[in-house]
């Protein structure tokens, strides 16, 4: 039997962490679900204990000291899943802004396709957003342009962070040497994965601005983007990039 696991990083979510968890859960495929929290001051973390019990076996926690950044979020909920043997994992928002039932056709991307990385895509041919101001757009397609420039990554939506791999994938790429913490690190794996030659595949979702909760989305983070996927590039053709 195939194990999947669906990683959910957290900081301040806690009118949300309780829906995403049942709705994973409700599911057809048997998705078990890892909460990794960044000290959540609200509680975030309390819900999830007090969960646990209710999906014995299925629902898991990894708790941290402080806010540390997505990237490191997702490195961690990767060492934890390859370790446990998982053959898929899965990346997803626990604000909704990616629909749960969409996961299953992730999973079938994986699973039934044959695809190594399959990324929920908003701008492939069926993808699109909803609940987006005009600025927000720009921003979001216009760095999903400039890194598909910068990298040749045959993937419209780079930046997306809606992700199932495959576990070979993971096992392959160096995690300890992957640097971004913020949106380029979702540049940085697919990047990864491109350069190893693991077959790549885009499912179109609708992406959904979060109704609850606070927006983490910050300038630095911007940044990091920015001039980060140039200095990957650079590193790349001279042969530096793990």
């Amino acid at each position: 039997m195939t194990k999947s696991l669906v990683i959910i990083p957290t900081y301040n979510e806690k009118e949300n962490i309780a829906k995403i968890i049942l709705a994973v859960s409700s599911l057809p495929v048997p998705f078990h679900i890892l909460i990794v929290d960044d000290g959540s001051p609200d509680g975030t973390a309390e819900i999830v204990k007090d969960l646990q019990p209710k999906y014995p076996e299925r629902l898991h926690l990894m708790q941290r000291k402080g806010k540390l950044g997505l990237g490191t979020a997702y490195i961690a909920g990767f060492k934890w899943g390859l370790k446990r043997q998982y053959d898929y994992l899965f990346e997803m928002d626990a604000d909704f802004s990616h629909n749960p039932h969409d996961l299953v056709r992730l999973f079938k991307a994986l699973h039934e396709a044959g695809n190594d990385l399959v990324v929920g895509s908003r701008y492939c041919k069926g993808g699109k957003v909803k609940n987006w101001p005009w600025d927000r757009i720009v921003l979001s397609y216009g760095a999903s342009l400039y890194t598909r420039c910068i990298t040749w990554m045959p993937v419209k939506d780079p930046t997306a962070g809606f992700i199932g791999y495959r576990h070979t994938v993971l096992a392959a790429i160096p995690l300890d040497r992957i640097r971004f913490v913020g949106y380029a690190f979702q540049i940085e794996m697919k990047f990864s994965a491109y350069l190893r030659d693991f077959k790549i595949k885009e499912v179109p979702i609708t992406f959904v601005d979060r109704i609850e909760g606070t927006s983490k989305l910050s300038s630095g983070i911007i940044s990091e983007a920015v001039f980060g996927v140039l200095k990957m590039r650079l590193k790349s053709f001279l042969g530096e990039y793990p």
